[in-house]
């Protein structure tokens, strides 16, 4: 089989397994990332070549130069494949593919997995529950909606990835007076009811319109509250055979169906409703999760989602059938926080449950794994406890974060 040329986007250090499993299945690697991550471990062995960008700010890009850089690049290399491994390249990749004609998602698609106000209008027309919501454009619209919906609300980026620049308003001034503020970029923003109630995750696998595999999990403490407050990341995996579990493979499948995913990982989020129990879509991206998330399910399933991504991608270029494994059924739990030192001691953490400790600088990350769902839980309790007393940094780090 004749190898295939693909181009991995990252504008993050992240993608590993992806890239490793790409070479193995014997295909070339052509990488590019932000100029300032020369220096980060990437899988070289993997690389056949690598192109940087110079960022404009944290994880942007020149698209002008980047369009060129290609167009020069595709003079001589017939490029196959073109895949983003962080959601702010999905835009990227998904330009690249529409002006030299690359197969895989297009623009159009795109923005249903990046620009939360067109996945919110997409949703609420697929018949999928979401939080009231609307656009920002307009001032009536604005001021109608706030007269109808109650207060606390939210004011979000449409395509911001993870939970940064989100503000929580309890009035109509204090929104106002966030609007005013927002200036020439209002209208990247969004406005929505804002939702007691647990977050959960779903990360899953499709191939050729199919989901071949879902992960679903419960935060123990909001994304968004962890980004605001500082404080520690915790999130565990639902029992397959659990109701939550049930009713997320469901409502996922239907957001996949209805926003037109065909083939790739996807990490989709939705909350329940703390006064009527409902489940409420927040969001998707066709991606791998962030924070970890991937070593969370691969300790519980013993899928590594990065891989099996490769593995799909590479069925798709070979017209090769693929398969998932069976999925194994342990519960898993991630706790991830940053700390005052640069590496914790993680001996006061020993115990049979741990999987792995997750070598992250002024971090501490472990993930656990047990046939118990209740002591997954008590060792997160624990170690959550611990870090809190012990070991917790507030203040907010300098770098980006990894999610």
């Amino acid at each position: 089989m004749e190898e295939k040329i693909i181009v991995c986007i990252s504008c993050y250090y992240k993608g590993y397994d992806f890239m490793d499993e790409m070479k193995k299945l014997g295909n070339k690697i052509i990488l590019v990332t932000s100029e300032n991550l020369k220096e980060k471990n990437w899988p070289w062995h993997a690389i056949d070549e690598v192109f940087y960008m110079p960022e404009l700010q944290p994880s942007v890009w020149n698209l002008e130069h980047l369009i060129q850089g290609f167009s020069h690049l595709m003079q001589t290399r017939k490029v196959d494949a073109v895949v983003a491994l962080d959601d702010y390249d999905v835009e990227k990749a998904a330009l690249i593919r529409e002006t030299f004609r690359i197969p895989g998602m297009g623009q159009t698609t795109h923005r249903y997995f990046r620009d939360k106000l067109a996945m919110r209008q997409k949703a609420k027309d697929s018949g999928i529950s979401v939080p009231e919501f609307t656009a920002v454009f307009n001032n009536d619209e604005v001021n109608r909606f706030v007269e109808h919906i109650p207060a606390p609300w939210v004011l979000k980026p449409r395509s911001e990835a993870s939970a940064s620049g989100i503000k929580k308003l309890k009035s109509k001034d204090e929104l106002w007076d966030a609007l005013n503020a927002l200036g020439e970029e209002r209208h990247l923003f969004l406005l929505e009811s804002f939702k007691p109630g647990d977050v959960y995750h779903v990360d899953s696998l499709t191939f050729n319109k199919e989901i071949v595999f879902t992960s679903a999990s419960k935060y123990l403490a909001p994304p968004m509250q962890v980004s605001h407050e500082g404080g520690v990341f915790r999130s565990k995996t639902l029992g397959r055979y659990s109701d939550e579990f049930k009713a997320l493979e469901e409502a996922n499948a239907k957001v996949l169906s209805s926003f037109g995913l065909i083939n790739g990982a996807t990490h989709t989020e939705f909350i329940r409703g703390k006064e009527d129990g409902k489940w409420y879509f927040l969001e998707t991206s066709s991606r791998v999760g962030g924070a970890h998330i991937p070593d969370l399910v691969e300790a519980s399933s013993n899928i590594n989602i990065w891989r099996e991504w490769a593995k799909i991608e590479d069925a798709l270029l070979k017209q090769k059938k693929y398969e998932v494994a069976k999925p194994t059924g342990y519960y898993s739990g991630l706790i991830v926080a940053l700390i005052k030192d640069k590496e914790p001691d993680y001996n006061q953490f020993e115990c049979e449950e741990v999987v792995k400790f997750l070598p992250i600088d002024y971090h501490v990350g472990i993930v656990y794994k047990s046939n118990d769902s209740s002591v997954v839980q008590d060792r997160l309790d624990y170690a959550a406890a611990k870090i809190h007393s012990d070991m917790l940094n507030i203040l907010p780090p300098k770098s980006k974060p990894t999610s």
